[in-house]
């Protein structure tokens, strides 16, 4: 390394530099089915919690503000939407949600 060189780091939210460079280049869908298939495994209710709080203003970044109004007023909405939730715009503005999530838990790369 040179002396005008920056040391590289792990990226945020814990793994190896190469899991979070994995990430990167996994589409949203994978990220997406990853992240679902180890909360469903693990039972984690609070990444679900994170995704359902998530979506009504991805869904309004995403362009989709008639979805968003129904989502606040519809918690089988919010659940129906969380399991296609990797898909199209809405998965796009998910995206840095999954990688957060994967980042923290580097078995769901396995």
């Amino acid at each position: 390394m040179s002396a005008t060189e920056e040391p590289r780091r792990p990226p945020a939210g814990g793994g190896t530099e190469e899991e979070g460079d994995e990430l990167e280049r996994l589409s949203t869908q994978e990220l997406h089915d990853r992240a679902v298939s180890w909360a469903e495994r693990h039972l984690d209710v609070r990444f679900f919690w994170r995704l359902l709080k998530a979506i009504p203003l991805a869904e309004e970044v995403s362009g989709d503000e008639g979805e968003a109004e129904y989502d606040l007023h519809s918690a089988k909405g919010l659940i129906t939407d969380a399991m296609k939730s990797g898909e199209g715009e809405l998965g796009e503005a998910l995206r840095p949600l999954f990688i957060d999530y994967l980042r923290n838990h580097p078995g769901a790369l396995r």
